[in-house]
């Protein structure tokens, strides 16, 4: 028997068949095959969605085979690849090549075309999510047949398609606008809660990008700004060596991962242990080509929702959320994310039409989730949510139709490529509908 299973350990699926295309061509063959047969047949990507978004029920197609970039255009400033490539990969050879994205997550383990399926996003900068910076992508459709989507070639394929959810075909080339490679200051500093809300519109308009961590059961934040410097690659001052396996690898990984074991035995200890580590964190400035500053191992495997909300009213959800927590008494060993996206044109995108604020809420492994994700969840939903189509959520296809302004434009641009739903799992038929 087969087996997939997502990377928190939340999803697990039995697909009768596995297959590894080598080309597209071989998907479109494994696409035919499966609506003949009546089968659904499901791209994964690493499993890194916290949702069962890419569990397959019968055919499930491997992405390894599926991988490299296959084109660059300077003049336009574009990078095409193979939708399997890893986001690690992509980072390295743009690199190389003296290229680099805008802006980007901060794990680089997914597929490309899991990524963006997803909404995989950053914070701040002109464009926050990976599907904001396409400029175009190639996908097999429920029948077979491939369609090619720009803004000007299938534009209404685009702009769904980007964030597709992988309910309109499966992705084989994604094509990114990139930029010159260049170097990325960061700036990391404790702060305390009343001042870090205080300043949080003066740290989103005065950095390209900022994002903040807040520890619960205290007053203690971290906030990190993000700057484009111009100056030479060859002087960048990364963290060293030492410090970076120190900070970055044993303190937030094996340090972290060991105080998460001993709150899951003992949650009356938390409280102390997030004080401790919010007065452990110091004050940190570095600089070094961007997907070095944006991404960061992970390690210690959690469990995460995530939802976008209005800018305006971002800050008093979390408020409200925190209000929440303490009253409840639950006790949370991983920091509240607190990240800000500009409006974007994706059909289903979580900051389509509007500025959003982020929140992201995580609890280890091993930790409960439902009654704190369940709790937060209605705050969000009420202050009008959309939740991160790859993290844990509950809402379905009657209620998410409320929040998003082109969702039946989404469901006819379905209809029209995957009739037959090839395509379909239990999450999207939760979230889609039939």
């Amino acid at each position: 028997m087969h087996t997939w299973q997502n990377w928190s350990g939340l999803e697990t699926a039995h697909p009768t068949e596995v297959i590894t295309p080598a080309t597209p061509d071989e998907v479109a063959v494994a696409v035919r095959r499966a609506a003949a047969a009546g089968d659904r047949v499901k791209m994964v990507g690493t499993g890194h969605s916290f949702t069962s978004i890419s569990a397959p029920e019968s055919v499930m197609l491997r992405p390894d085979g599926l991988s490299g970039i296959t084109a660059v255009d300077r003049a336009a400033m574009t990078v095409t690849a193979l939708a399997g490539t890893p986001l690690y990969v992509l980072n390295s050879e743009l690199a190389r090549m003296g290229l680099s994205l805008h802006n980007m997550g901060d794990i680089a383990e997914q597929t490309l075309a899991g990524a963006t399926s997803t909404g995989t996003h950053g914070t701040g900068g002109v464009k926050a999510s990976l599907s904001a910076q396409l400029a175009g992508l190639r996908l097999v459709t429920g029948d077979g047949s491939t369609v090619v989507a720009s803004r000007d070639e299938n534009p209404d394929v685009f702009a769904a398609a980007r964030i597709g959810l992988g309910a309109l075909g499966v992705i084989t080339h994604v094509t990114f606008e990139v930029e010159p490679l260049g170097v990325l200051e960061a700036h990391e500093q404790p702060m305390g809660w009343d001042e870090a809300l205080a300043r949080y519109d003066e740290f989103v308009s005065q950095n390209h990008h900022c994002d903040m961590y807040w520890f619960p059961h205290t007053d203690r934040m971290q906030v990190k700004t993000n700057n484009r410097l111009d100056v030479p690659i060859d002087e960048i001052d990364p963290v060293g060596r030492f410090r970076g396996w120190l900070d970055d690898d044993f303190l937030s990984n094996s340090v972290f991962g060991l105080v998460n074991r001993l709150g899951n035995r003992a949650p009356g200890l938390i409280p102390r242990i997030n004080d401790l580590s919010g007065r452990l964190l110091s004050e940190r400035r570095y600089s070094d080509i961007p997907h070095r500053v944006f991404t960061s191992p992970r390690r210690v495997v959690f469990k995460e929702m995530e939802y976008a909300v209005a800018r305006e009213v971002g800050l008093d959800v979390l408020r409200e959320a925190r209000q929440l927590i303490e009253r409840k008494g639950w006790r949370i060993g991983f920091p509240v994310e607190i990240r800000m996206t500009p409006a974007d044109d994706i059909t289903l995108g979580t900051s389509t039409g509007r500025d959003s604020i982020y929140l992201a809420f995580h609890v280890h492994e091993h930790a409960e989730h439902l009654d704190y994700f369940g709790g937060v969840e209605e705050i969000l939903k009420a202050a009008g949510g959309r939740p991160h189509w790859g993290k844990v959520h509950t809402r379905q296809a009657a209620d998410l139709a409320e929040v998003y302004p082109r969702f039946e434009e989404f469901l006819a641009l379905r209809d029209r490529l995957d009739p037959g739903r090839v395509f379909a799992n239990d999450y999207l038929r939760r979230v889609l509908g039939d």
